[in-house]
C-alpha cells in the first residue's frame, strides 16, 4: 500500500483559500493526498469560504484555523503557499525533505470589500474556489514531477 503525500496548504490567516485548498484535496484526492491547512497567523474560518465550498458539495464547515507552528513536527512532503505573504514569510523546515511550491491566488475578502452587493463579493469566492479546485485537481503531479513556483 503507497503512503498518501503530506501536503499543507499555507496562507496569512488559514481563513479562506488555503482552507479550500484542504477541502478541496480531501474532496478530490484523498486517496492519495493527506492534506493540511495553515496561516502564518489564525484569522478564524471565512464564511463566505465555507459557503462557497458547500455550494459545490464540499463540506469545511467542521475544518479550524491553525497556525503553521502548530504543525512543524509534521513531516510535509510538500508545502503549498497559496498567497504571497506566506510565500515571503513562510518557516522552513529545516533537516526535512519538503518541496516548496508557490502558487499565488487572489484574496476573496480583500476583492469583496469593493463588490456592490453581497452576491456580487460571492462571484470573487467562487472564482477563486474554482481556480483552487484547478490546481488541487493537477494534483500530485504537479508538485512531485517537476515543482516549480506558479504564479496565477
Amino acid at each position: 500500500m503507497n503512503q498518501k503525500l503530506k501536503i499543507l496548504f499555507l496562507c496569512t490567516g488559514n481563513s479562506c483559500r488555503s482552507q479550500m485548498a484542504e477541502g478541496w484535496a480531501r474532496h478530490l484526492k484523498g486517496d492519495a493526498i493527506e492534506a493540511y491547512s495553515a496561516g502564518i497567523e489564525t484569522h478564524g474560518l471565512n464564511p463566505n469560504a465555507v459557503k462557497v465550498m458547500a455550494e459545490a458539495g464540499v463540506d469545511i464547515s467542521g475544518q479550524k484555523s491553525k497556525n503553521v507552528n502548530d504543525l512543524m513536527d509534521v513531516p510535509f512532503d510538500v508545502v503549498v503557499t497559496v498567497c504571497g505573504h506566506a510565500n515571503e514569510t513562510c518557516p522552513a523546515w529545516l533537516g526535512k525533505k519538503t518541496t516548496m511550491v508557490h502558487v499565488g491566488f487572489d484574496d476573496p475578502p480583500k476583492l469583496a470589500k469593493t463588490a456592490k452587493s453581497p452576491e456580487e463579493a460571492l462571484q470573487h469566492y467562487r472564482r477563486v474556489r474554482d481556480e483552487i479546485k484547478t490546481f488541487v485537481a493537477t494534483l500530485p503531479d504537479a508538485v512531485v514531477a517537476s515543482p516549480v513556483a506558479v504564479k496565477k
